[in-house]
């Protein structure tokens, strides 16, 4: 499947430093002015450069209005899951529905070590984020009678109570890129969130998202419900296409239309901590990429 029909969604990918203390927090205030869907954060809790990001997240909540915020992805070894799905739901109640969980399986694992978590191998960690996935999803869910018992040997309940459930069913994002963490995505995933500066070729993009559908048809899902996502950088010029997202806006636009088109992409979360190009994605780019996809759809305008 080359289109999966979602949406287009637009966002920042905001480097939640600290030595400016509210630069992070007027990013967040400038993606939503410039119309963007989303706005994300980078989740280092070992780097002391960096604010905390869940009290980064919750801060900038306060701050905004209508943008949606999410980890990018969420340092899981260093946040206990049945605490994580407590502190997503509190705040997408606060925020009448604004969150998005991003989650990856750890990386930098001597930082990880040293701030007293657990190192674990690949594979123990892609095991924990499947337990972790387990335990958030059953604390959410209030509907189910009877104390939560979820989770493995990494990440486990045992009697917890459930709750509270969250303002909205809150999307699951994955950053992704090895086999057992994409086969994860298709099957308990709502999104996948790389980056494309770790995928070499659309070629690799497209034998991932390959496997995340094989995952999803074996789990006995649609591979249509797992959005996919992605972390992108570029320059806008007023010049010559001097590469992929190096150019002038009507480049940008139909590049990020083919990877929509052709690769199933419907999100993208741009890079860089400049207000000036985020403005220019909210307000100049983002119309025109919804206007054409959806033209190519045959769906008329997008607005």
């Amino acid at each position: 499947m080359a289109d999966y029909g979602h949406d287009l969604l637009l966002g920042s990918f905001v480097t939640p430093t600290n030595k400016d203390p509210q630069r992070p927090v007027r990013l967040a205030v400038a993606s939503e002015h410039a119309g963007l869907d989303l706005v994300t954060f980078q989740d280092h809790p070992y780097q002391p450069g960096f604010h905390d990001t869940w009290t980064l997240i919750a801060y900038a909540a306060a701050r905004t209005e209508r943008i949606t915020l999410a980890g990018n992805v969420l340092n899981l070894p260093l946040r206990p899951a049945a605490t994580l799905a407590r502190s997503v739901a509190s705040l997408d109640l606060l925020t009448g529905g604004r969150v998005a969980l991003g989650l990856g399986a750890g990386a930098f694992w001597d930082a990880i070590e040293a701030m007293g978590g657990t190192r674990l191998t690949p594979g123990q960690a892609v095991t924990a984020l499947d337990e972790a996935i387990d335990v958030i999803r059953g604390v959410w869910d209030t509907d189910t009678p009877g104390v939560l018992r979820a989770g493995g040997e990494h990440h486990r309940v045992d009697g917890a109570k459930r709750g509270p459930s969250p303002a909205h069913p809150v999307d699951v994002w994955l950053g992704a890129y090895k086999p057992r963490m994409l086969a994860l995505t298709g099957a308990k995933a709502d999104g996948w969130l790389p980056s494309l500066a770790y995928m070499s070729s659309h070629e690799d993009l497209a034998a991932a998202n390959a496997r995340i559908d094989d995952a999803a048809h074996e789990a006995g899902r649609d591979p249509r419900q797992v959005r996919r996502l992605l972390n992108i950088s570029g320059t806008v010029t007023d010049g010559a296409d001097d590469g992929f997202l190096q150019g002038p806006v009507q480049q940008w636009v139909e590049q990020l239309a083919g990877l929509t088109l052709e690769q199933g992409f419907s999100g993208y979360v741009l890079m860089g901590d400049d207000e000036r190009t985020l403005q220019v994605l909210g307000q100049e780019i983002g119309p025109e990429l919804r206007d054409l996809v959806a033209r190519e759809r045959g769906t008329g305008s997008a607005r």
